[in-house]
């Protein structure tokens, strides 16, 4: 086999780098161009239905509904785990549905109602069904996950008044509980939806 002559180890190197630059170069232009296009407006100062109260507040373009109500509402019973949509100790309800407030943009909010461990609490501080049934089935242990582990189930019990025990379990498995209370918030379940005495 014959080794071109002319094609050394240098030669090689230096070709791969003119590439690169030149594919750089092309990039540039093309940067250039994109940022000297005006933006898209966005609206900062919103308005969103949080617990039942609507709220004006400034939010960034690319802020979580999390950071939002942790950081600028002081709603900090919405937990940040993993910050990645996994734990589900930042679940909230958007019009009675569980959503991971760490992956939904705040603006993503607007004409919806949010719900938070908060708002469950009547006004005289009478606790939800949920919170109690929990509290009664020894369901928080370290507590960081139980905000989620409560709306799933409130969630849960709206759609499905008594849930069997596996439909229990399904309805929680995106929330992770790092102490292994699993059972306990099972029990919780049942209890608050009547099943368990």
């Amino acid at each position: 086999m014959s080794v071109n002559p002319r094609l050394t180890r240098r030669r090689f190197i230096k070709g791969v780098i003119y590439s690169g630059a030149a594919a750089m170069s092309g990039a540039g232009v093309y940067l250039a161009n994109a940022q000297s296009r005006p933006a898209a407006a966005v609206e900062r100062l919103i308005s969103i239905n949080v617990n039942g109260r609507t709220r004006r507040v400034d939010v960034l373009p690319q802020e979580t509904l999390a950071h939002t109500l942790r950081y600028k509402l002081e709603l900090t019973g919405t937990k940040l785990g993993c910050n990645r949509g996994e734990c589900g100790a930042c679940t909230v309800l958007v019009d009675d549905v569980t959503h991971y407030a760490c992956s939904m943009l705040t603006h993503s909010v607007k004409q919806r109602s949010v719900t938070t461990i908060e708002g469950l609490q009547s006004a005289d501080g009478q606790l939800h069904v949920v919170q109690q049934a929990f509290l009664d089935e020894l369901g928080p242990q370290c507590g960081f996950c139980t905000p989620g582990q409560v709306l799933a189930t409130v969630a849960l019990l709206k759609s499905n008044p008594r849930p069997t025990r596996d439909q229990a379990r399904d309805a929680l498995a995106g929330n992770l509980c790092r102490c292994g209370a699993y059972d306990h918030y099972l029990n919780g379940v049942m209890r608050a939806s009547g099943q368990l005495s």
